[in-house]
């Protein structure tokens, strides 16, 4: 009998092993089924929460998301109102000056300036303004727009692009001139055609009629003409209370310039990983070839397009289908909007000659010294060469030779991999400065470069260098 038992026991093990092994795969492939649907490229489209639901929600969570987004400022940089002596942008606002970014405990700029990148990153003394930028609120992300074009905007079109579930998070006194004077290519004799407004739906007819062709003044038309955007737009996935016409390309290029709009750029996946952006300024994109956050488009027709059917949705054409995605004829619309948007001059820049260089008769001398170097010791102008200071490419800073990879406030901090080189002309008209808003000032911009780059210049080469630098 006990032979029998014995005899039955084995012939079942195998079964038995069998089993287990089929619960323990079953149960692995239900984790990774599950990570597979967290680690997804595309948003929700058919929402459970109903919009109500969502906004009482996130409203009120508001406060404690931009509580955490100030922390991180205050904690990064010295954010009080210092202007520059005697230094404007086009129509008036004062510069800021100095460093802003706040220094590790104990170390200076010049101790910095003598470590290897490899000393900085083992000791953990990258100074935190160097990181990227995260996002206003990185999980959501999205458009978000400085309060006072939000006001002027509602007292023109009775359009309201505030959110409820977040606010713009830089102080007023880092941004640009607003509103931004208007330059235009085909007529440099009228200079700033703003008449000190921002051009809207409302009023873009009056200020350019006889100045612009039909063609142009058609493609200004388009870009002042709000279109769904993934925040702003009819669906209950929205963050505006009501449902919402959309958003307009001159609401972050205000004037063919920018109002330092953030947003996140599109193509990257997952969320952490995405670049916080700066709204740059379309004044002179006719003399630049490559657009979009990876630079992939090569025409300013390309980016115009692509602006409409993906930029405006995250990247992802299934929610643009859903929220109304304004596809724009190439052969007419996207050729007048182009046409405008090419029209956008740089400011003056009465101190350069035509080469791009100063007129040694006009610059002081702390302007010609930071010219110097900004040619030879500091390379600068190996990636923006005169007269437009840049050379239309793209380069990698490696800024992860300086840190560990960290998660702030959502955003995970990695090298930046290869980043367009800006023109750095009218540059003082467009602070914050780098592609993610991570730079306050121009006195900022060169500290990081001076690391960066590890060409250690003195106090006195960097006062020199941002002296040259608000005079392009």
């Amino acid at each position: 009998m006990m032979k029998r038992d014995q005899e039955r026991q084995r012939s079942w093990a195998p079964a038995s092993v069998l089993g287990a092994t089929i619960v323990v795969f079953a149960f692995e492939l239900l984790l990774t089924s599950a990570v597979a649907q967290t680690a997804t490229s595309y948003a929700p489209v058919a929402i459970k929460d109903s919009f109500q639901d969502t906004m009482v929600r996130m409203a009120a969570a508001k406060k404690q998301v931009m509580q955490r987004a100030t922390d991180l400022l205050n904690e990064r940089y010295d954010l009080t109102d210092r202007p520059a002596k005697a230094v404007t942008m086009s129509r008036g606002k004062p510069v800021q000056s100095g460093v802003r970014v706040k220094l590790p405990s104990g170390v200076t700029w010049d101790a910095l300036a003598t470590m290897t990148a490899q000393e900085i990153r083992e000791r953990d003394l990258f100074p935190r303004g160097f990181l990227p930028l995260p996002h206003p609120n990185h999980a959501e992300g999205g458009m978000v727009f400085p309060q006072h074009h939000i006001d002027e905007i509602k007292r023109q079109e009775a359009r309201d692009l505030t959110r409820f579930d977040l606010d713009y998070d830089l102080p007023k006194h880092f941004l640009p001139d607003y509103p931004p004077a208007i330059y235009l290519t085909t007529r440099p004799d009228l200079g700033d055609v703003s008449q000190g407004k921002v051009v809207t739906i409302d009023n873009f007819y009056e200020l350019f009629n006889g100045i612009l062709n039909p063609k142009q003044i058609e493609g200004l038309r388009l870009l002042v003409t709000p279109f769904p955007q993934q925040q702003y737009n009819q669906t209950e996935d929205r963050r505006s209370a009501r449902p919402h016409r959309g958003v307009t390309c001159l609401d972050c290029h205000v004037n063919g310039h920018t109002n330092a709009a953030t947003h996140l750029v599109g193509d990257i996946r997952p969320q952490e990983f995405r670049h916080g952006l700066d709204t740059p300024t379309l004044r002179g994109v006719n003399i630049q070839r490559l657009f979009g956050s990876q630079r992939a488009l090569k025409t300013v027709e390309d980016f115009t397009e692509f602006e409409q059917r993906a930029a405006y949705f995250d990247g992802d054409h299934v929610i643009a289908a859903k929220k109304g995605v304004n596809v724009l004829d190439r052969g007419s619309q996207v050729h007048f909007m182009a046409e405008m948007e090419e029209l956008f001059d740089f400011p003056p820049a009465p101190k350069l000659d035509i080469f791009g260089k100063l007129r040694r008769d006009a610059a002081t001398e702390s302007e010609l010294r930071g010219q110097d170097v900004f040619f030879s010791k500091g390379r600068c102008a190996e990636c923006h060469p005169a007269p437009y200071y840049t050379d239309n490419l793209m380069h990698n800073l490696q800024t992860e030779r300086f840190f560990r990879p960290q998660m702030v406030n959502g955003r995970m901090a990695v090298g930046d991999g290869p980043i367009k080189t800006f023109p750095l002309r009218g540059i003082k008209d467009s602070p914050p400065y780098l592609h993610d808003r991570r730079l306050l000032t121009l006195e900022d911009t060169v500290e990081f470069f001076n690391m960066i780059t590890e060409v250690k210049l003195t106090e006195q080469e960097k006062k020199d260098v941002v002296a040259f630098l608000r005079c392009l």
